[in-house]
């Protein structure tokens, strides 16, 4: 039993430490494709946990926040856990590994921004999902844009200024 708790901590732990994760099935690739799958996941900074269902649901349950829309379909079958500070990483790597490999590792849920995704036709909503630094990003882009054009019709203003100046000493 004390083997189980500590497993149920370090998933805990992991949920914590992390701001998204995604529930999936790896269950059908062989090791070649796991290690291939590991790899993807280690690029670009996703940590992978295979984990039991009723681990899984106690490290849940031992939060502070209501994890059961989770508890349905999500948490039946063999389940692996990517973990990610980046809302949309995941869905990318899952699609673009899973096109190469039977839909494998299949999308059964995620916690992204704080909701809940479960169900396999939210893989392309999430895929398109920008991240929060991405959507700063294009907030700041939005708001940089009309201050370059007021500093570009000053500068070029100021050029035309400057010409007739130049033209009505000469005269």
């Amino acid at each position: 039993m004390e083997d189980k708790n500590v497993i149920i901590e370090q998933i805990a732990a992991a949920l914590k430490e992390y701001a998204h994760f995604y529930l999936t099935d790896t269950a059908t690739l062989n090791a070649e494709k796991t290690s291939a799958l590991r790899k993807a996941c280690f690029n670009e900074n996703i940590k992978l946990m295979v984990v039991k269902n009723t681990l899984l649901k106690k490290a849940l349950e031992s939060l502070t926040g209501d994890f059961s829309p989770l508890y349905g379909s999500a948490l039946k079958g063999s389940t692996s856990i990517m973990f990610s500070n980046t809302g949309n990483t995941p869905a990318k790597l899952i699609k673009n590994f899973g096109s190469k490999n039977n839909d494998i590792p299949a999308f059964k849920a995620a916690y992204v921004e704080e909701s809940f995704y479960v169900g396999k036709d939210y893989l392309e909503t999430l895929v398109s999902l920008k991240g929060k630094n991405e959507l700063i990003g294009d907030v700041i882009a939005l708001l940089q844009s009309p201050a370059k054009n007021v500093i570009s019709a000053l500068q070029s203003g100021g050029n035309t200024i400057h010409g007739i100046l130049k033209t009505l000493s000469e005269k």
